[in-house]
């Protein structure tokens, strides 16, 4: 048995663990490295560290602490307590606002399971006093948290993005986002016609003497104060000099967290621990067995018997239709972080447009996110009424594994197919 078929069993294995049990996957990925690195490759303890990110580390680490100091100082209760006041009480606007406050948490650095965690007990409240189908408001949820990802600063967008730049990809970061939050939206307007929003519409919530404001968590009290208005100053800095200066994302968060930790120290008190551990751990260990993988050459070895197939096209659609089964049941960071290396040989064939496929691949791993089998929809499913839970569940089984099989098909046509005429 080669090497590159070695790795290939010990990838599946980690996903296939990771699945089944306890154990984390950046550990396990870690743990593999070692293991192959130290019996079939002939490694040393330098050479497996060498493929640890550290620019990663520092982009996922500066963003989540920064969302974390947001998270302390009330900035993000603030945001959420604002656009819920935008609702006016339109009943049909509430799964909406949702989405767009879960996409900008996303968007701004929050991981994706922080994010709905957050908004989820929000919106999932709403729609028990208001009528709305918990189906549709976890949805918009899930979706928005997706939409928003793959921002230049977004989690999904910082590995999508990093991994591209790491294997001399053509890339657009913007194209990425744009596409992704577009696609979201559109799959929200279905989603909308499908669940019941259409007798959402002209409901206003006045029963009872209740406004959507009463259902909100955060305290109609909350006021812009300066750690807030600075913090929202700060995000807003990060975003232009991602966009616009082409400045280092990472350095760049660390060094508005610093500032604002200097300025209320009170207020960002707490924001270290918020930092999501579990998923830079994750991502980095994924992307230091990867780089082993390249190593011992099973990314060429792979992409050689991908671009053999006389249809580019059908490999195209192949890769994107892994993604999106495989990250409906595991982790879509880790997913980010494995398949778009495995594409890179088959993408230097110039047979498919490099630009399409990632954003295909990126946004058919990303919308099977709502699986209950995934964290955004065990997050759902977990803040449903008790009554509801088991229809839910098997609603977003349902959705989940057919937008599994629809969105790789409808991303390939949209994205890779243009591309390659």
């Amino acid at each position: 048995m080669s090497d590159q078929v070695i790795s290939i069993i010990a990838l599946v294995l980690i996903f296939a663990l990771a699945t089944f049990s306890a154990v984390h996957l950046g550990v396990l990925a870690i743990v593999a490295a070692f293991i192959v690195g130290s019996t079939v490759a002939n490694e040393s303890s330098d050479d497996i560290f060498s493929g640890f990110p550290g620019d990663l580390f520092v982009v996922l680490v500066g963003v989540t602490l920064l969302f974390g100091i947001a998270k302390s100082n009330g900035t993000v209760d603030w945001l959420v307590n604002a656009a819920v006041k935008a609702v006016r009480g339109r009943i049909a606007l509430i799964p909406w606002v949702m989405f767009l406050v879960t996409a900008v948490l996303t968007a701004v650095g929050a991981v994706t399971p922080a994010a709905v965690g957050i908004v989820a007990p929000i919106g999932l409240g709403f729609a028990v006093a208001y009528g709305i189908s918990p189906v549709l408001m976890g949805l918009f949820i899930a979706n928005g948290a997706s939409a928003g990802g793959f921002s230049p600063i977004g989690v999904f967008g910082s590995i999508t993005n990093n991994v591209v730049e790491r294997n001399d990809l053509p890339g657009s970061p913007a194209t990425l986002f744009t596409a992704s939050f577009l696609f979201n939206v559109g799959l929200c307007v279905i989603i909308f016609l499908l669940f019941g929003g259409r007798q959402l519409l002209g409901r206003i919530a006045t029963s009872g003497g209740k406004d959507a404001d009463d259902e909100a968590t955060a305290p109609a009290s909350l006021r812009l104060d300066l750690p807030r208005a600075l913090t929202l100053l700060g995000l807003l800095s990060l975003v232009a000099g991602a966009l616009f200066f082409d400045l280092d994302v990472g350095l760049m968060a660390l060094t508005i967290s610093v500032v604002l930790t200097l300025v209320a120290p009170t207020s960002a008190k707490g924001a270290v621990d918020k930092c999501a551990w579990s998923t830079v751990l994750l991502v980095c260990g994924i992307v230091t067995y990867v780089s082993q993988m390249e190593r011992l050459g099973t990314i060429d070895w792979l992409g050689e018997r991908v671009a053999s197939i006389d249809a580019p096209l059908l490999g195209a659609l192949l890769i994107c239709l892994i993604g999106a089964v495989v990250s409906a049941f595991a982790s879509t960071t880790g997913m980010l972080g494995a398949l778009i290396p495995l594409a890179v040989p088959f993408l230097l064939t110039g047979q498919v447009g490099a630009v399409g496929l990632i954003t295909a691949l990126a946004i058919s791993a990303s919308i099977v996110d709502a699986s209950p089998f995934s964290t955004s929809g065990a997050l759902v499913t977990a803040n449903t009424p008790p009554d509801q839970r088991d229809l839910v569940f098997r609603r977003l089984m349902a959705w989940g594994l057919g937008i599994a099989v629809v969105g790789p098909l409808v991303t390939w046509c949209l994205f890779v197919v243009p591309g390659s005429l």
